[in-house]
Formats: structure tokens, C-alpha cells, sequence
């Protein structure tokens, strides 16, 4: 073990069910140099109907015996929900690796320090014993025909979606480091076998390491709880909802949400349409509302403008990329401290998260200059995706787009109109966006995803309050404020007047 990790507190968590005869084997098939290094075994029996328990706390009681915690659910708990009791037993126990051994010995206990050795060195995040690395061993362990090829089918399935290049997803002997598992909302994986693929898609979102190393195949006469059938469609649809959720569709819980919102790169975003507009003005002081970690506010500042941010939260890096920053909850309105007199306010994808967007609205009328603007970006409803949804019955919220969950206002252009009127706004400008196909491919991206940006931007054109993704507006205060306030100010700092009705719209191509 390498000095500098000498301290490490490692564990071995035990799941076991119905595992009455095979349980003491496999604990006493633990190398003695490896049970001198653990800190702790977790025995974790699942309601089982035979002796596992009893037997499990005798193999705790003998006096060479490492430190044993064994513990015994009430009610089944599933594969996964065992391995999440464990896991949670492990982190409060404070240990900072732990492995998961089966108690049916299908998995070589001798093995442990194999297991251990890329945590201990600190080169890895998690480690997956795997039968497939060297070929032929899964065959000479009596891995049956039909298993070989469906884990390698779907292994290849598995790697192809989630972009890793593991030579097995289905082995059951895992490692991973306590950080590692607090770093990922493992607790709302499935129950079931699929646990497995789900941690694994976690382990890649979160940027972890794994290391694989091979172990031994040994099929005998334990009972296989597994519906294979099942276990395959189960994990094909994780992955698949896996990959959706990443892109923004859907709400699955076990799928790491960000703080940070993105910045929507590409041309025709809203971030976008919005940049190119201040591009026109001369450098302004500029108040980004819902600024997130500011990656907006830093490409604002290079073209020379000073930029106030405002969050809920604080980002990391945030302060660095504006030239002020301050937390507030804009549900209460904006904070004190931001001032007023600024030349332009922005409001990307801001007021569809509030409850009363037309007080915020009002709130911004009040610390715009005299001619200032306020550019303004939201969801388009009337887009053809959530009245699909909506006309086909599978209403739902998504992790970002027209339907993150965080929204609690929806705008089609008629009602983005009226609410920004009432709150005291002229129209400068209106812009529409495409699809953000941006978030599906790079700007280099395939000619299917070229041809299908093309078609969009032409459809938008041509029906924006069908097609479009999102309104992107350029908005003024009123005229007869503007005036008002320049008769009571004694100056001429008034911008464009444009009445209510008179709009420039002006659809943009898809992201």
C-alpha cells in the first residue's frame, strides 16, 4: 500500500440473502493480509428466510474477526435498496473506501487486494472486478452461453450511450471511495439489479475515475434471483433515460441535476440574440439578473461593459466574472444594494421561475436610466413540443428547456406581450430562436443535425409562434415615462420611442 495512503479506512460491505450456506465460506475466504488492513465488515442480510443472519453475527463474534456490524432488514429491501443501507453504513461509520462482496461467493473474496489496490493508491474513484477483460475466462468459469452475449451486447449498448469503453457493465464486484458516493444521489437509484448501471452512469456524469481489473468467473449452485429478460430492458431504459435527462428531457431523480445554468452557446440562442443586441451599444453599465456563475456577464465585460450580477445563489467563480455580484431571492424583489441608473437590464430566462413576474418586471422599470432597456428572454409555450405533449396526454417537466421543472410561469407571444405592457414597457425588438440543437451537437455536428437546423430555422421563419423555441425581446420603458422622467431630471438622455404597437420582429435561426 502506498505510504500516503496508509490512513485510508477501508471496508467491506457484505449483501447477502438467503446466503446460509455459502456466507462463512466466502467471509473465511478473506486473505488474512487483507482482513488486517480493513477497518470494518457491514453484513447487510435482506430479510432473509433462512439462517444468514444468526450465522452472519456468530462469523462476527469469533475473536480473530475483524470489527463486524451486521445488520438485518425488517422487510426486502431489493438488490439496489440492500446496497444503498450499506453504503449509507459505511459513509456515517466515516470509513473511505468500501467494496461490495456478494454472500453467495459468486465473487472471489480473494481477490479484495486487487480490488483495493488503484483506491489505496489513489488512482482511481471506483473499481469494477471484470470477467470479460481476459478472453476465454468467462467461458472457462461457466458463464453460460446466452449470459456472454447478452452482457456483451448490452455492454456495447451500455458503453456506445454513456461514452465509456468498460469490457463489462454486469459484474457485481464493486469499489468505490466514500467521497466518490457522496459526490452522487445514489439513494435514488432503483432497488432493483439495474442499481448497478444507474451508479455507474452517475460515477461518468460526475467525472469519476474507474478502473477496471479482472477477476475470476465461478458460476456453481447458488440461486440466481435475476429476470434476465427484465434486467435488460431495465438497464436499457436507464441508460436511454440517462442520456435524455443529460440533454434535458426529463425529470428522473437518480440523474445529477446542476446548480449552474448553462450558457446556451451557438448562434441564434437567446444568450445569443441578447450579446448581439448590447454588441450595438456603446459600453453600459449593465444589472444581469439570474446571472448564475456569470458566464454571460464574462463574455458582456470583454466587449467593455460593467456588469452587476444577481442570484439566488452564489456560483462558484461568479465574482470573478462580474464586476458586482450580489445574493438575493428576486421573489422578494431586487436587492437595495444593486442601485439604479443602469443603462441595460437583462433577464434571461428569469421571469418564467418567479410567481409574480410582472413585480419584477415594475422593479426593473424603476432602476433603468431614462431610455435604458431591458432585454428580456423566455419560453416559448405555443412551441409545437409542449403542445405535443400536452394534446397527447404525457404532460411532464423536463430538467431544462419550455418545461423545467423549475418553471412556474408559462408565455406564448400574446401573453409575454401583455405582461411586459403592464408592467410598463415598450417593444424595441422581438426575436425568436430555433431548437437548441446546440446542447444535442457541436457546431461541427453531423449533416443529419445540420439538415435538421436548417429545416427549423426555415419553419420558424416562416410560423414563430409554432416553431419557435424562444421570444427574445428589447424592451424600453414606456415613452410617456421616458418622457416624464427626463421632464423631472432636467435632461435629454432618452432612448428610442417607440409606441406599443409598433414591433420589429425578427425571427433567428436554430442554436
Amino acid at each position: 500500500m502506498d505510504e500516503s495512503r496508509q490512513e485510508l479506512r477501508v471496508g467491506v460491505v457484505v449483501v447477502a440473502y438467503n446466503a446460509a450456506s455459502t456466507l462463512v465460506d466466502t467471509l473465511d475466504r478473506i486473505p488474512q493480509e487483507t482482513l488486517s488492513q480493513l477497518s470494518e465488515i457491514i453484513i447487510s442480510d435482506d430479510a432473509s428466510h433462512d439462517d444468514t443472519f444468526v450465522l452472519a453475527r456468530e462469523w462476527g463474534l469469533r475473536a480473530d474477526a475483524v470489527k463486524t456490524t451486521v445488520v438485518r432488514h425488517t422487510k426486502n429491501l431489493g438488490y439496489g435498496g440492500n446496497q444503498k443501507a450499506a453504503y449509507r453504513i459505511a459513509i456515517e461509520h466515516g470509513l473511505d473506501v468500501v467494496v461490495m462482496l456478494h454472500g453467495d461467493g459468486q465473487y472471489a473474496p480473494e481477490r479484495l487486494g486487487d480490488m483495493l489496490e488503484p483506491l489505496e493508491s489513489g488512482s482511481a474513484d471506483a473499481v469494477f472486478g471484470s470477467r470479460m477483460m481476459l478472453p476465454g475466462a468467462a467461458r472457462a468459469g461457466g458463464m453460460p452461453f446466452y449470459k456472454r452475449v447478452g452482457n456483451r451486447l448490452l455492454t456495447t449498448f451500455e458503453n456506445g450511450v454513456l461514452g465509456t469503453r468498460l469490457t463489462e457493465f454486469h459484474s457485481g464486484y464493486r469499489a468505490y471511495s466514500t467521497d466518490l458516493l457522496k459526490r452522487i444521489p445514489f439513494e435514488a437509484n432503483s432497488d432493483g439489479f439495474d442499481f448497478d448501471t444507474q451508479i455507474i452512469a452517475q460515477v461518468v456524469h460526475v467525472g469519476g475515475v474507474i478502473v477496471e481489473v479482472p477477476i475470476p468467473t465461478y458460476y456453481g449452485d447458488e440461486i440466481c434471483y435475476v429476470n434476465g429478460l427484465q434486467y435488460a430492458r431495465d438497464v436499457v431504459r436507464d441508460v436511454v433515460e440517462f442520456k435524455l435527462a443529460t440533454k434535458g428531457f426529463g425529470t428522473q431523480e437518480w440523474v445529477p441535476t446542476p446548480d449552474e445554468y448553462d450558457f446556451k452557446e451557438g448562434d441564434g440562442s437567446s444568450h445569443a440574440v441578447m450579446l448581439a443586441m448590447l454588441d450595438a451599444l456603446p459600453p453600459s453599465r449593465i444589472l444581469d439578473l439570474g446571472c448564475s456563475g456569470g458566464l454571460f456577464a464574462e463574455r458582456a465585460r470583454a466587449t467593455g461593459h460593467h456588469v452587476t450580477g444577481v442570484d439566488y445563489m452564489e456560483i462558484p467563480g461568479v465574482r470573478q466574472r462580474t464586476d458586482e455580484f450580489y445574493v438575493a431571492d428576486l421573489e422578494k424583489g431586487l436587492p437595495p444594494e444593486v442601485g439604479g441608473g443602469y443603462d441595460v437590464v437583462v433577464a434571461g430566462d428569469v421571469i418564467e421561475h418567479l410567481t409574480k413576474p410582472a413585480e419584477v418586471l415594475r422593479a426593473v422599470h424603476a432602476v433603468l436610466r431614462p431610455g435604458g432597456q431591458l432585454l428580456l428572454s423566455v419560453p416559448n409555450f405555443g412551441h409545437w413540443y409542449p403542445r405535443v405533449r400536452v394534446a397527447t396526454g404525457t404532460f411532464g417537466y423536463d430538467r431544462r428547456g419550455i418545461l423545467d421543472n423549475t418553471h412556474v410561469r408559462f408565455f406564448t407571444r400574446a401573453t409575454l406581450r401583455r405582461t411586459v405592457r403592464a408592467a410598463g414597457f415598450d417593444i424595441l425588438e422581438e426575436s425568436v430562436t430555433g431548437l437548441p440543437l446546440g446542447a444535442i451537437g457541436s457546431e461541427q455536428s453531423s449533416r443529419l443535425l445540420d439538415s435538421v437546423r436548417r429545416v427549423d430555422a426555415r419553419l420558424t421563419r416562416m410560423r414563430p409562434t409554432f416553431f419557435g423555441y424562444q421570444h427574445v425581446l428589447r424592451l424600453t420603458p414606456h415613452a410617456e415615462d421616458a418622457v416624464f422622467a427626463v421632464g423631472l431630471n432636467g435632461t435629454a438622455e432618452e432612448g428610442p420611442r417607440h409606441g406599443a404597437g409598433e414591433v420589429s420582429a425578427k425571427p433567428v435561426g436554430s442554436a
